[in-house]
């Protein structure tokens, strides 16, 4: 059984770990030397001068530390930083003092080299280094009482800024790093947050398009074949026709019966109502009856016919939705605009497409007429080919549209298959190996 893995260190983790190590090596330092403060022969005022100087340079130094670490957690309005410099010459003057009186406070240059290397620019920290050196050899020096400084006194304090110097630069380059790679966190949260709104944005963009095409091609058109029926009947009642206007009154139960049921399965999500139950030749075949009936309850003679050509194949449901309402957006234009007596809808099951086309034989108009994409009429129309464009370009398929005024109109829409043959192909290769 595995270790589980261990979290990841950070350079932040890393850089407060060595400066917790530098403050207690200080401490350690300074206790040590105040000990044997007591173990050495000294004047007993001397000593307790010394001891004066190593307590005040304790809560000088432990006073710097806490507000630095204070101000660091959020816990501390007033940034210490601009009394660094102070703090560390009242630490620095105090520790030389300490080391006049006695030579066992000599070790403490070496976590004060730190500080002075962290705190100071690079050649003020380099030479405070330098001469703090000079004066521990000398000390150390003056304290064995010989003719000429020990070896060790000049090693040990010379290593010991050498080491200080290059931990230093290690420090400040990882510190560099750590704040390198906090810049690179916040750039990516905020491009992430960028990514994510604009993402959002695009959706909503989307959902807002979906929207209207389906409110267009199903409530809209429905609604408006109850305003012309219902204008019909009341020319009908106007006029003592009672048997059109029934007609009309049944006709616009219907249509708000249709429309209901869009809505709810508009709603809901789900495909047309009139996909339901039956196949798409079937449901253009209604959709022709209807498109003639309604024109009947109006008082327009309009011959609406249905026919298939090919072997129909099993369509997925996008292209069944995109198909029919391209067949009720175009014909819808023709009860509404066109003024024709005769409107075909075809469906062909070809060998790589499968195509609609509706023709009419009204008056025609100028395709370059029409308003572009995204645009529509003051009053709000103008939307259906752009939206029956949106649907047909989301399958992959073609729109074309063939009109002249006077000559009537052929929408033509063209679905590709040979995806759906390549998706039936791997199917049946997938069950065969099964």
């Amino acid at each position: 059984m595995s270790a589980p893995d261990a979290p990841p260190v950070t350079s932040a983790a890393i850089l407060r770990f060595l400066r917790v190590a530098l403050h207690v090596g200080f401490a350690i330092l300074l206790g040590v030397a105040t000990a044997r403060l007591f173990a050495v022969p000294l004047d007993g005022l001397l000593r307790f001068v010394l001891l004066a100087l190593a307590a005040l340079l304790a809560s000088v130094y432990l006073l710097g530390t806490v507000a630095e670490k204070r101000f660091s957690a959020g816990r501390a309005g007033a940034n210490p930083g601009r009394y660094a410099y102070l703090w560390l010459g009242t630490v620095t003057v105090l520790w030389a003092a300490l080391l006049v009186g006695s030579v066992e406070f000599s070790w403490l240059a070496f976590p004060l080299f730190f500080l002075h290397l962290h705190l100071l620019p690079r050649w003020a920290g380099n030479a405070v280094v330098i001469a703090m050196t000079a004066g521990v050899i000398v000390a150390q020096w003056l304290g064995a009482g010989t003719a000429y400084p020990p070896l060790a006194a000049v090693l040990g304090p010379l290593f010991g800024a050498g080491f200080a110097v290059v931990t230093s630069k290690a420090y400040r380059m990882l510190y560099q790093e750590g704040e390198n790679q906090r810049r690179a966190a916040d750039e990516l949260r905020r491009t992430r947050a960028e990514l994510a709104a604009s993402q959002h944005e695009a959706g909503v963009l989307a959902e807002r398009a979906r929207l209207a095409r389906e409110i267009h091609d199903t409530l809209a058109q429905g609604f408006s074949s109850i305003v012309l029926v219902a204008r019909a009947a009341s020319r009908s009642l106007a006029s003592g026709d009672v048997e059109s206007a029934r007609e009309s009154l049944v006709m616009m139960e219907a249509t708000a019966a249709e429309n209901l049921a869009e809505a709810r399965s508009f709603v809901h999500g789900l495909s047309s109502p009139a996909l339901e139950g039956t196949s798409l030749p079937g449901s253009l075949a209604r959709l022709c009856e209807k498109t003639q009936l309604e024109a009947a309850a109006r008082g327009v003679n309009l011959n609406c016919s249905f026919r298939s050509d090919g072997n129909p194949v099993d369509l997925p449901q996008p292209y069944r939705v995109t198909l029919l309402r391209a067949a009720q957006a175009s014909l819808a234009n023709v009860w509404l605009h066109a003024k024709a007596g005769t409107a075909v809808v075809s469906l062909a099951y070809l060998d790589t497409e499968v195509t609609l086309d509706v023709y009419d034989d009204g008056r025609g108009f100028d395709p370059s007429s029409l308003p572009g994409a995204g645009a529509g009429r003051a009053d709000g129309s103008g939307f259906g080919l752009e939206s029956l464009r949106q649907r047909v370009a989301a399958q992959n398929g073609t729109l074309e549209i063939e009109s002249a005024p006077g000559e009537g109109t052929v929408v033509a829409v063209r679905l590709p298959l040979a995806a759906l043959a390549v998706t039936a192909a791997e199917s049946a290769t997938e069950q065969g190996v099964a």
